[in-house]
Order: structure tokens, then sequence, then C-alpha cells
């Protein structure tokens, strides 16, 4: 399994294939946010039911874990040149998700030209 928190440090990148984003790690996922950059006007959807098959799909590689958005069509063209981003609270897989020190946000930015995911990691997803 791959440490995401490895991953962000050396910063791989991950990339975007319409709906579908591909992530260069594994993790426990407990909630993901997806949205416009935050303004007054704009609030991010909150996925926390990770089992609705209509909202959302997860499948993991060796060395990655794919995410399909099904609610969305090009994640690239509705988020990409800095319009918004997808935020991931999570653990690293097999942590103790019931111990807050091992949950973190990962927040996953599109590159402006290319279908690349960049990711960083922070404390508190307001102060974006």
């Amino acid at each position: 399994m791959k440490s995401f928190l490895n991953a962000v440090k050396n910063g791989e990148l991950g990339f975007v294939i319409k709906n579908s984003v591909f992530l260069p790690f594994h993790c426990e996922i407990i909630t993901i946010w997806i949205g416009k950059e935050m303004s007054l006007l704009s609030t991010p959807d909150l996925i926390a039911d990770l089992c609705d098959s209509d909202l959302l799909s997860m499948r993991e590689g060796d060395s990655y874990t794919n995410l399909v958005f099904r609610k969305w069509s090009d994640l690239h063209k509705e988020l990409g040149h800095n319009k918004g981003h997808i935020i991931l609270r999570a653990a690293e897989k097999g942590a103790d998700i019931f111990n807050n020190e091992n949950l973190h946000y990962i927040r996953m930015r599109f590159a402006d030209h290319k279908r690349e995911l960049s990711f960083e990691i922070f404390d508190d997803p307001f102060d974006l």
C-alpha cells in the first residue's frame, strides 16, 4: 500500500479523465468535498455516503486509488484553471480513524493545461 503522506511529500501527481480521478496512493476516506473555490456564494458538495453507487465509485490497484464521480461529467473542465478542487478527509490505510491525529485533509488541485492532479495536506478546509 502506498502512503498518501509520502506521496504528497514526494510531489507525486495524479491524473483526471472525465469524471474519474486517479490518486497515486491508498487511504481510508471519511468524507469528500467537491466544488468551486470557496466564496460566500458557493458551498462545496459533501459526499459522506461512499457506498452510493449513483454518486461515487471507488477501486484500488496495487499502487493507486481510482474515484469516479458519477454526478459530474468532466472534472477538469468544471474545476480546472483554479475554478475548484476536491478535498478528502482521510487517514492512512489501516490507521485508527477514531484517533483525530490520524485524520488529514488532502486537497486535489487541477493543473491548468494538463490533466494532472497535485496534492497538498492542510489542517483546516475553511482557511483556503
